[in-house]
């Protein structure tokens, strides 16, 4: 997964890296449409893809506002026991918030990458590209640099969701593409320890906007245009209007906070 789009020979130089050191690696692109810089977008995307994927996946990730700065290049291994090659930026923020992680190891080993001079601007080719193929290859992960304090990991600064005797906490992380629908990091398991059931009307606090709308299976649940509450494809509680954008009507733009009172309270 990069932010580089598909419109110049990035990707596949990428892959020509990788298929050099494993010719048989299969690869799958999750997206290269990542907006341009968007570290949240992208640790979105990993958050919602990596549940689908068997342990022993590797995750390479370029989405790397700061390359040639001070920033670690890691290599990451979660409790699921998938891997992520990826700059350490925040991108692993809600994985590790879902499935935690266990260990890190920052990449410096010259033999795990590629060119005598290393690019300062193209990482992407020369050190995750050629690292991921090796990971999946089954090298040795701990010879591609010394070990992280998972402690040190750069996060966004995004809280994970918290259920207390008031009701829940959470996060609008993203919006769903062109239809404007509001994604948050609510599992549908909380949202429904709370209480509530389909059909019922449920009080929302999102921003600094209070609203109540109905928690349905699907948008033709509602009037066209009324506001609902539903249990989105990935699995997480999910705004929208119908047949409009919850994001254009009520101005709300992620992140943004959000708050849901138990049931009867």
């Amino acid at each position: 997964m990069t932010d580089f789009g598909v419109l110049d020979d990035s990707v596949a130089i990428c892959r020509g890296v990788m298929y050099g050191i494993m010719p048989e690696v299969r690869i799958v692109d999750l997206t290269h449409q990542v907006t341009p810089f968007s570290i949240l977008e992208g640790a979105r995307f990993l958050y919602g893809a990596t549940p689908y994927y068997p342990a022993g996946t590797v995750f390479v990730v370029v989405v790397d506002p700061t390359v040639g700065s001070t920033r670690k290049a890691i290599v990451a291994r979660s409790k699921r026991e998938q891997y992520f090659v990826l700059p350490d930026n925040g991108l692993l923020t809600l994985v590790e918030q879902r499935d935690g992680i266990e260990s890190i190891r920052e990449i410096t080993n010259p033999e795990w990458m590629i060119g005598s001079k290393l690019s300062s601007t193209f990482h992407g080719r020369d050190i995750f590209s050629p690292v991921g193929a090796h990971m999946a290859r089954g090298d040795d992960w701990t010879k591609v640099g010394p070990e992280m304090a998972v402690k040190n990991l750069v996060r966004l600064e995004l809280k994970a969701p918290t259920l207390d005797e008031r009701g829940l906490k959470a996060t609008v992380i993203a919006t769903d593409g062109p239809f404007g629908n509001l994604v948050t990091n609510i599992d549908a398991d909380d949202f429904l320890n709370l209480g509530y059931r389909r059909g019922q009307v449920v009080p929302v606090t999102v921003g600094d906007r209070e609203m109540k709308m109905k928690f349905v299976k699907t948008f033709s649940d509602v009037p066209v245009n009324d506001p609902l509450l539903y249990i989105d494809s990935r699995g997480h509680l999910g705004l929208a209007v119908n047949q409009n954008s919850f994001s254009a009507v009520y101005g709300i733009r992620p992140p943004a906070e959000l708050f849901i009172p138990r049931a009867g309270k």
